[in-house]
């Protein structure tokens, strides 16, 4: 396995942060979910997670080296071929090994999340963010989980956050859309329109007093 010098940068953050980036790990994540499909393997999500929580993130150089610019695709396959190969499943190994000839190792994690979510939609599931001021009680989690399946009409996969400064009520986030019934965010909604009364009662009075003084 060749050595990466600790002086040389590896791949630039800002080919992650590039939006253009999940567009392209779309297009793997459908050809990863088609191929394990066809050829019948079930279990493709989780040794797809198991590598990245495993391997990679255990490994941090050995992660270096894969998703490096300096290492060349000729290099990262071999090093696929000696040191994952012998422990993976051959549609996992060969899935790196198309990666690794596009130069698209670095896009893992962008792919496997995309993945996922691609097989939970199809399965009818969608995760949910939801967050609350303490944590949820199991009956309530299960009236929330309920509630939230019967509006939207999919099976809700409940991911949640405890945010104390919510007071109390709860945030929940599908997607990009957020419905807010914090207690927080009502005091803010009740302070802002006490603060436009507040203005439109001063201008009123200044209106009536400046009418009077020109009368």
């Amino acid at each position: 396995m060749p050595e990466l010098d600790p002086r040389l940068p590896t791949r630039p953050a800002h080919v992650l942060e590039d939006p253009s980036a999940r567009a392209v790990a779309k297009v793997y994540a459908d050809a990863f979910l088609r191929a394990a499909h066809s050829v019948g393997v079930e279990n493709a999500l989780e040794e797809f997670q198991s590598f990245l929580d495993d391997v990679l993130d255990r490994q941090p150089r050995f992660r270096d080296i894969l998703t490096s610019g300096i290492v060349n695709r000729d290099e990262k396959v071999a090093i696929i071929d000696r040191a994952i190969a012998p422990h993976a499943s051959p549609f996992f190994a060969n899935f790196l090994r198309v990666l690794a000839r596009h130069d698209r190792l670095e896009l893992l994690p962008f792919i496997l999340n995309q993945s996922r979510t691609d097989y939970e939609h199809s399965q009818g599931r969608r995760r949910v963010q939801v967050t609350t001021a303490r944590p949820l009680p199991d009956d309530l989690r299960e009236r929330v989980r309920g509630e939230i399946a019967a509006a939207l009409n999919f099976t809700p996969i409940l991911e949640e956050r405890v945010d104390p400064s919510l007071l109390g009520g709860l945030v929940i986030q599908v997607g990009d859309t957020v419905y807010d019934s914090s207690l927080s965010t009502r005091l803010k909604r009740l302070g802002e329109k006490l603060r436009q009364r507040s203005i439109h009662e001063i201008q009123s009075g200044r209106d009536r007093f400046s009418f009077a003084e020109g009368d």
